[in-house]
């Protein structure tokens, strides 16, 4: 199967406009999240995906492959499958622009969901213990199967905990995704389903066309760059990385 990994990176962001154009250690935010990509050997080809010159202009110019999305779009989702169209692939990863620092294992354990032959669509959760998060709308919720299936996506807390002295597991949803190509294609030829408009949560769109998420447990928390603050640790966690 061939597998490649796909960034979509949006210029414009409500709430730190421009970051993956922002400095980070001698680089671009969204150059870290292409060379850590390309860097972990899992993938026969790694794209960006934009709607922005300046972001097209920086992968081309440091020899990185880029194309031009040519839509509007509401998803990061389906402007990777406006992509996919033109790229050769079985397995598409979708790998967020704005977390510099992937993690090798935890796509490559998305990537080995796809031996299972019925799998096509595998996401990536952990554990949840603070209270506080738990009931954070702004934290989506996902709840499995015995066999790692999802059932539920909410940005509330779920499941309820009703009997207190049953131990309660509660996993935060990571959105990156992997995905068959025939798989990531449909999905934009649905419209936005009930539940996917009421939570805004698009991957309740294939949960509602009966096709489960096979979901992938990680231990690491990432650094997703939403805010300037978050930069600043971005810096912070490079730094000691260079110190190893």
């Amino acid at each position: 199967m061939k597998k490649i990994a796909l960034i979509p990176a949006r210029y414009a962001a409500t709430r730190f406009p421009f970051k993956l154009m922002q400095p980070l250690g001698g680089k671009t935010v969204i150059r870290h999240t292409y060379d850590n990509t390309l860097a972990t050997g899992l993938f026969e080809e790694v794209w960006v995906i934009t709607d922005s010159d300046f972001i097209y202009a920086e992968i081309a110019n440091n020899g990185g492959k880029v194309l031009m999305s040519r839509k509007h779009h509401e998803s990061g989702t389906d402007r990777i499958a406006e992509a996919a169209l033109q790229i050769e692939a079985d397995i598409i990863l979708n790998v967020q622009g704005d977390e510099p620092f992937v993690n090798r294992d935890t796509l490559a354990k998305l990537l080995m969901a796809f031996e299972e032959e019925q799998v096509k669509v595998a996401s990536v959760m952990k554990i949840m213990n603070d209270p506080e998060l738990i009931s954070n709308p702004n934290y989506v919720k996902v709840t499995v199967d015995l066999n790692w299936n999802s059932l539920l996506f909410s940005r509330s807390a779920i499941p309820y905990h009703r009997e207190k002295e049953v131990p309660a597991n509660y996993y935060e949803h990571i959105g990156v995704y992997a995905f068959r190509k025939d798989a990531l294609l449909q999905f934009t030829h649905w419209p936005m389903t009930p539940l996917e408009t009421l939570e805004k949560i698009e991957c309740l769109r294939f949960l509602e066309h009966g096709i489960p998420l096979k979901m992938v447990l990680t231990a690491d928390s990432g650094i997703k760059i939403d805010v300037p603050e978050d930069l600043e640790k971005a810096e912070r966690y490079l730094q000691n990385l260079r110190l190893v």
